[in-house]
């Protein structure tokens, strides 16, 4: 199994910004695609980013041109560089990583982290 594990959420004041990495161990061999997901309350989780190991990159419309995702394939990092937050921003962010293994399809999540941004 991957294990994926979160740090850098926190609360912020609107237009500020907040980093958040993610760490994979485990199994990894057979990860293509890392990211971010969110989930507000009383909403259903929802894609922030995605990054491929080729690199391919695809965000949601809300959060293009103000968040960046970068991946370090070597050590089997994500990151989500979140600038210019606004409040509907808050969430629970969970790390994400898909995959492939001996011909079977899997998806891992990590815990979350909390992103609360202040009006």
């Amino acid at each position: 199994q991957v294990q994926l594990v979160e740090s850098g959420g926190g609360l912020v004041q609107a237009g500020g910004s907040l980093r958040l990495s993610c760490a994979a161990s485990g199994s990894i061999f057979g990860i293509n695609t890392m990211g971010w997901y969110r989930q507000a309350p009383g909403k259903q989780r929802e894609l922030v980013a995605l990054i491929t190991k080729g690199g391919s990159i695809n965000y949601s419309d809300s959060v293009k041109g103000r968040f960046t995702i970068s991946r370090d394939n070597a050590k089997n990092t994500v990151s989500l560089q979140m600038n210019s937050l606004k409040p509907e921003d808050t969430a629970v962010y969970y790390c994400n990583a898909q995959g492939a293994r001996s011909g079977q399809f899997f998806i891992s999540w990590g815990q979350g982290t909390q992103v609360t941004v202040s009006s």
